[in-house]
């Protein structure tokens, strides 16, 4: 199974949305699933409604991931929304596949995580 992780900063519009998603997917495949914060799930609804996707409110803090922002780690309690979200979406034995990319305005970044034998 195949979760792309999406970190994003309020008010980032759907464009961004799309274009992080379509960028990982180009790289790892297409995503089975969608993660990111609880308080973030009711933007991101919209993108998982339109792919047909299961979107999965997930909690980050404490994962540690391949990249790291010092913001990030300073807000969330870990280096990356996106790769830890995935992370954890995709569940134990996951690794990342994707690691996060950012949206050319940076208002949006994603990540793929995979895990074998695992189904949606």
């Amino acid at each position: 199974m195949r979760v792309a992780g999406i970190g994003f900063r309020d008010g980032a519009g759907i464009d961004s949305l799309r274009w992080v998603l379509a960028a990982v997917e180009a790289k790892g495949g297409a995503a089975d699933a969608l993660a990111t914060l609880p308080e973030k799930a009711p933007a991101l609804r919209a993108l998982a409604e339109e792919r047909s996707l299961p979107l999965h409110p997930v909690s980050v803090a404490g994962v540690d991931t391949p990249t790291r922002s010092s913001r990030i780690e300073a807000m969330h309690g870990t280096g990356s929304v996106a790769e830890a979200a995935a992370l954890v979406a995709a569940g134990t034995g996951a690794r990342i596949t994707v690691a996060r990319i950012t949206a050319p305005d940076g208002m949006a970044t994603c990540a793929m995580a995979e895990v074998e034998g695992r189904n949606e």
